[in-house]
C-alpha cells in the first residue's frame, strides 16, 4: 500500500513518526501475536502523510522475541516506510486481512483521530500478521477521512 500511496501523493509523501517505544501490546495485539500478556514488545505508531494531510494512521507491534537475525533492523526503521522492508523479503508471509470500523471510546480510533479538531463517527482499519524468518509482528492501519477512497489503492481484479 505505501508504494500505491506515493505514487497517489504528488506533494511529497512522507512517514510521520509518532512514537516507538518498548512496551507491552494491547491484550487483543498479544492474543492474535500468540505472546503472554506481559511480554514485551516494540510499538511503533506512524502517520503516513501525505503534503502535511494525514492519509493513514499506522500501528505496528514486533514481539522484543522477534527482533532477532535480520529483524533487528526493524527495530530501527526511523522514517522509513515498513512496507517497503516487508514486501522486499522473499520469505515473508502475510495472514488473514481483518477488517474493523472503529467508534469513539476505541484505543485506537483515539490514537488515529487524537490530531483532529473534528473527529467522525467512525473509521476503518484493517491489520495483518506478517511472519519474516517465521517470526511474527502485528500492522495495524488505519485509513484516516483524507485518505483518498475515490482513487483505487490497490489493483482490481478483471474477469476475462
Amino acid at each position: 500500500m505505501t508504494l500505491r500511496l506515493q505514487q497517489l501523493c504528488p506533494r511529497g509523501f512522507r512517514v510521520q513518526v509518532l512514537s516507538q517505544v518498548q512496551d507491552t501490546p494491547r491484550l487483543d495485539e498479544a492474543q492474535v501475536l500468540g505472546m503472554r500478556p506481559r511480554d514485551m514488545a516494540i510499538v511503533r505508531q506512524v502517520r503516513l502523510v501525505c503534503g502535511g494531510t494525514p492519509w493513514v494512521y499506522a500501528r505496528t507491534v514486533i514481539p522484543v522475541t522477534s527482533l532477532r537475525g535480520k529483524l533487528q533492523r526493524l527495530a530501527g526503521l526511523g522514517t522509513r516506510p515498513l512496507g517497503g522492508m516487508l514486501f522486499a523479503d522473499p520469505g515473508m508471509r502475510r495472514g488473514i486481512v481483518e477488517l474493523a470500523e472503529l467508534l469513539p471510546g476505541h484505543a485506537v480510533y483515539a490514537a488515529a483521530t487524537g490530531h483532529m479538531r473534528q473527529r467522525p463517527a467512525a473509521i476503518w482499519g484493517r491489520r495483518s500478521v506478517f511472519r519474516m524468518s517465521g517470526k511474527p509482528l502485528l500492522v495495524s492501519e488505519i485509513f484516516l477521512p483524507d485518505f483518498p477512497a475515490d482513487r483505487p489503492v490497490v489493483p482490481c481484479w478483471r474477469s476475462r
